[in-house]
């Protein structure tokens, strides 16, 4: 085999998606712990100088116990490379994690077992599918009261006209949970209490006996348990679709794990599970030709911009996504956006916000690439091919407030902040045509109070966002560049550039847009853009 398929076969770029409070932010921080990442999973609540998630590294994301931006993380396990990319769960930050998941060849879908399928679950569920990714479904919270588990797979089933196969069967729910029965290899794992790491930083996941042993069942589980785990089996059997890795691959079917990750329960499972069924790096598509990994010749995009990682150096870093070929540390890459050639002698692997030197990457890998402000979410670098990737979208805003310092001296620096954070994908940030407010456009209300907080803590500006008369936001395009002219010169109350520079109509109601519309009929109103400039 040959060096570079070999080292594509290793990899396993994936992403979890999930509602806010699924436990998806201590999953990641327990695939950490078992990868060997870390030797101490943080507690995503925990006070004062507690230990404090690994993913969740932003100050805002430590006071408000919540995730506003994706992380990305590399690990080792059982022999394959591992790319987790963690994504808010919160649906104000979904514009994040929608381009995120272009980024990612799976996904590990939590879901919180007292609940069922969450709205924004089913969200991110929507953009996988439209993807064709396919879908690793953990059940977590076993330990609590929770739906009996066939209701569960019904529930997954009827919302995301999705076939479930479970790999694992639960034995026991809340306080009476005792373990799962893995269905595939037929052994019991018994949750065990305590879950201490030994000195050879080994996770105690809980005891595993031979599920086929009726009798010595009967040493570790009350004779009732053991009487219902069969008749559940037997159930499963016959309800259930047969594990089909192929299914699982063209997005028809997912493989369900029962667990719970705060316990350490049923992780490594799904880690052996990933590693056995998760798909290898997959093609991209550009504008011109489908991208294959196992070509020689580096391309890859930028996804994600992240400002002040590091607070004391005010950094910037783009995250690449290598598509193909075989990138080394000072390679010169062509940057087709702006025909230039920028070499790339400071790349990053990371795990969170540490970091390290990335002395080489194959396809499926995130790099980071220290950005100056030339680099821009949607970016393609190749060794010299014109192309662009395609499918990394940008969303118009529906929420749109001005912004402004309360020193009016800090203006200047309020500008800088505001720049920075919309090349991030944070937020929409328009400069209007007249007025001489900055006005900022968000998914949600919370982004608003994010924002706030990151532009004192990072820039050392506090800001006051108020309320505008704006309804909403369109990108402006046309064929015909003299009409476009022609209405941007009308509609100087109502137009602006966003910070890219483009050109975009600020609706003050729905009426204006529809009107706007109808009455410019060559003019394009733009609701969703791609994030290419070719």
């Amino acid at each position: 085999m040959n060096v570079q398929i070999e080292k594509i076969s290793k990899r396993r770029t994936f992403a979890i998606i999930s509602h806010p409070d699924a436990g998806k932010t201590t999953l990641t921080e327990k695939l950490l712990l078992f990868g060997g990442a870390i030797k101490l999973a943080g507690a995503v609540k925990a006070r004062g100088d507690a230990r404090r998630s690994h993913s969740d590294w932003m100050k805002v994301e430590r006071e408000r116990g919540i995730s506003v931006a994706s992380s990305v993380m590399t690990y080792f396990y059982n022999g394959c490379t591992f790319n987790l990319l963690d994504t808010p769960g919160h649906e104000d930050f979904s514009e994040d994690t929608y381009r995120t998941l272009t980024a990612v060849d799976s996904a590990i879908m939590v879901i919180d077992a007292a609940k069922g399928i969450e709205a924004q679950t089913l969200k991110l569920f929507e953009v996988c599918r439209l993807r064709d990714v396919p879908i690793i479904t953990f059940i977590n919270k076993l330990d609590r009261d929770t739906l009996e588990p066939f209701e569960l797979l019904e529930i997954i089933e009827e919302k995301l006209a999705l076939d479930t196969s479970p790999v694992s069967w639960p034995i026991g729910m809340g306080r009476q949970f005792k373990g799962c029965f893995d269905l595939i290899n037929k052994k019991l794992l018994l949750i065990s209490k305590g879950h201490a790491i030994d000195s050879s930083n080994n996770i105690d996941a809980g005891i595993e006996i031979d599920g086929g042993d009726k009798e010595g069942l009967k040493k570790f589980l009350p004779e009732e348990l053991v009487i219902k785990l069969q008749e559940d089996v037997e159930m499963v059997q016959g309800l259930c679709r047969t594990l089909d890795v192929s299914a699982y691959l063209d997005g028809s079917l997912s493989p369900v794990f029962f667990g719970s990750a705060i316990n350490n329960f049923g992780v490594r499972e799904l880690l052996n599970g990933l590693t056995e069924m998760a798909p290898a790096p997959r093609n991209h598509s550009s504008n011109i030709r489908t991208i294959k990994p196992e070509e020689k010749k580096v391309t890859g995009f930028i996804f994600k911009i992240q400002a002040n990682m590091d607070p004391r150096h005010r950094d910037r870093i783009a995250f690449f996504r290598l598509s193909s070929g075989h990138f080394k540390k000072g390679m010169k890459l062509y940057h087709v956006r702006t025909g230039k050639t920028i070499s790339l002698n400071n790349p990053l692997l990371f795990l969170a916000q540490e970091r390290e030197t990335a002395e080489e990457a194959w396809p499926g890998d995130i790099i980071g690439i220290p950005n100056h402000g030339n680099l821009r979410i949607g970016d393609t670098l190749t060794e010299g091919e014109n192309l662009n990737f395609t499918g990394i979208p940008s969303f118009a805003p529906e929420l749109l407030q001005s912004v402004r310092p309360k020193d009016p001296l800090r203006a200047k620096h309020l500008g800088k902040a505001l720049q920075q954070i919309a090349e991030e994908g944070a937020a929409n940030v328009f400069k209007p045509s007249s007025g001489a407010d900055w006005i900022v456009g968000v998914v949600g209300q919370l982004q608003f109070e994010v924002l706030a907080d990151r532009i004192r803590t990072e820039y050392d500006v506090p800001v006051t966002f108020e309320p505008t008369s704006l309804h909403t936001a369109r990108w402006l395009g046309s064929q015909n560049s003299q009409e476009l002219k022609k209405f941007l010169s009308e509609n100087q109350a109502s137009t602006g550039k966003d910070h890219d520079n483009l050109p975009v109509f600020l609706a003050r109601n729905a009426w204006h847009l529809e009107k706007a519309i109808e009455d410019w009929p060559e003019v394009e109103f733009i609701k969703t853009k791609e994030q290419t400039i070719a």
